[in-house]
């Protein structure tokens, strides 16, 4: 993409779906906004929960990988929280279909969720603020933050909703 100004106001928003990225605590207000939002645009919200422990197997070097695919690594482990996580989603979106769906991807937060971006045609992302406290700062500092990740790495606009 170029350096020209990727939303013309004269051609309105670009087509696409809303991506939220959401964690093991996704809270109800990260969730409803992103809806909402995705709705007014008259777009498909598409959730995604990233397990960071799993990757793709592209990601390995040449001479270890086992696949050629971009298929993840089964990670069984992520399997609980990522269904748990589905099930706090369907409580507050009803079911999967024609306005949401859910996504779980495998690798690096901020990686992935570009890559889910590309590939679905987003026309936003949308992420929760990072916690607060001692814990949520050791983090940061240890895997990085995703919303400067998404904002600085890709071109579309990022939506960063604060905690309510």
């Amino acid at each position: 993409m170029s350096d020209e100004i990727w939303l013309d106001c004269d051609e309105g928003w670009p087509d696409g779906p809303v991506v939220l990225g959401v964690g093991w605590g996704v809270s109800e207000h990260l969730v409803r906004t992103a809806a909402a939002i995705a709705a007014a645009l008259g777009q498909h919200l598409v959730c995604a929960f990233v397990d960071p422990a799993g990757y793709l197997a592209e990601w390995e070097p040449e001479h270890q990988r086992t696949a050629l695919s971009l298929e993840p690594a089964s990670n069984e482990e992520a399997h609980f929280p990522s269904q748990q996580l589905r099930r706090s989603l369907e409580s507050v979106l009803g079911q999967p279909g024609e306005t949401w769906s859910y996504r779980v991807l495998d690798g690096d937060v901020a990686k992935a969720l570009i890559r889910l971006a590309e590939n679905t045609d987003a026309s936003l992302l949308v992420v929760g603020a990072g916690g607060v406290g001692a814990l949520a700062r050791i983090e940061r500092l240890l895997e990085g933050s995703v919303s400067a990740a998404l904002i600085h790495r890709q071109p579309r606009p990022v939506l960063i909703v604060p905690r309510s």
